[in-house]
């Protein structure tokens, strides 16, 4: 099923504004009374009317309050709610930097209630500090920080763009392969018959159980880098495993039913499933009159049940026990393990007779 993808992108919508309310002539103002307050002038934010208001002598009639100035923000436009948020900070009047005092988070302004003002308490700031730190030449500086957060503006849908980088195929197997062929940083050596065969010990490991407990398990020896004797392989049968645990391929030119079967019982020596599978298809692909008898009693050494059962199908579909017989290779088996003989002749009447049932 085809599969496709659009995308849309999410990005938010802000305004932010900063109002500076300048109160001169602060000491007259003192004194007007609670809940009297000053108003700024009014200030658009996001498409909306807002305003200061500053109560000299507070807002509250409290005893505890009355020490306080308070400042509120207004939100005066009516009808629509507002998301937003502020903060009222005062002016150092000798350095003209400006000092946080109420920050108000993200909420939502309504006009219809006393969410309408922000911050929601009349402690603003104590009226002594406020003088001491803020007021110089009877001048106070209120200064505003409003943001308004508007709709999010979202795109259009669009395809996703479609873009395939191509990957090549792995050359892990290659490069690996180079490591031998290259004869580069062996640390162990086999000798077979007289012929020396470098490799390296953690590629051998990672790729036979067997090799693995003769290089790093209890059977390893204390010196590095070793000398191992390879014994009953021939060189080439060697060097076409090498090959395989490097490449997980077999050499080209080494697919001989002799080369074959040699490496088939390389590959169970060293616990090597894949190869031995490996050696198994080609021994099936290539079993002929001459071959049959002794691939079966490979297969049947070496545990090799599918083998068996093509060897079988082999000589009975063909109708060719009585060729099978005046081969070679029968009569060395014949001579060898006469058992195996008789368990080749039982098995291949009974596929015999069935085969001529069905």
């Amino acid at each position: 099923m085809e599969q496709s993808k659009s995308i849309s992108m999410c990005t938010p919508n802000s305004v932010q504004v900063t109002h500076v309310f300048d109160i001169f002539g602060y000491s007259n103002h003192r004194g007007m009374g609670n809940e009297k307050f000053i108003r700024s002038g009014t200030f658009s934010v996001g498409g909306h009317d807002w305003s200061i208001r500053f109560y000299p002598d507070g807002y509250s009639t409290d005893k505890v309050e009355k020490d306080y100035i308070s400042v509120y923000l207004e939100l005066m436009s009516k009808g629509a709610k507002v998301r937003g948020s502020c903060d009222l900070r005062l002016v150092d009047q000798s350095t003209g930097m400006s000092a946080s005092v109420h920050k108000t988070e993200l909420r939502t302004f309504d006009p219809a209630d006393l969410s309408r003002f922000a911050p929601q308490t009349s402690n603003f700031k104590k009226r002594g500090d406020v003088e001491s730190a803020f007021l110089a030449n009877d001048r106070l500086t209120i200064e505003c920080i409003v943001t308004v957060i508007k709709d999010p503006h979202v795109t259009e849908s669009k395809p996703f763009p479609k873009i395939e980088v191509p990957v090549p195929p792995s050359d892990i197997a290659e490069h690996i392969g180079k490591l031998l062929e290259d004869d580069e940083g062996f640390d162990v050596t086999f000798c077979v018959r007289r012929k020396t065969i470098g490799a390296h010990r953690s590629i051998l490991a990672a790729r036979s159980p067997v090799f693995k407990a003769e290089l790093f398990g209890p059977m390893k020896e204390a010196r590095t880098p070793r000398r191992v004797t390879i014994k009953d392989m021939q060189p080439g049968v060697f060097s076409a495993l090498l090959h395989f645990i490097y490449t997980d391929s077999l050499p080209d030119g080494d697919k001989n039913t002799d080369m074959i079967q040699h490496l088939l019982v390389a590959a169970d020596r060293y616990a090597m499933e894949r190869l031995k599978l490996a050696c198994q298809s080609i021994l099936c692909e290539n079993l002929n009159m001459d071959t049959v008898a002794t691939t079966w009693a490979l297969a049947d050494q070496h545990s090799c049940d599918k083998l068996k059962d093509a060897c079988l199908e082999y000589i009975a579909c063909s109708n060719a026990m009585d060729a099978v017989v005046e081969t070679q290779g029968y009569k060395n088996l014949k001579v060898a393990d006469p058992s195996l003989i008789v368990d080749l002749l039982e098995r291949t009447t009974k596929a015999c007779s069935s085969s001529y049932i069905g």
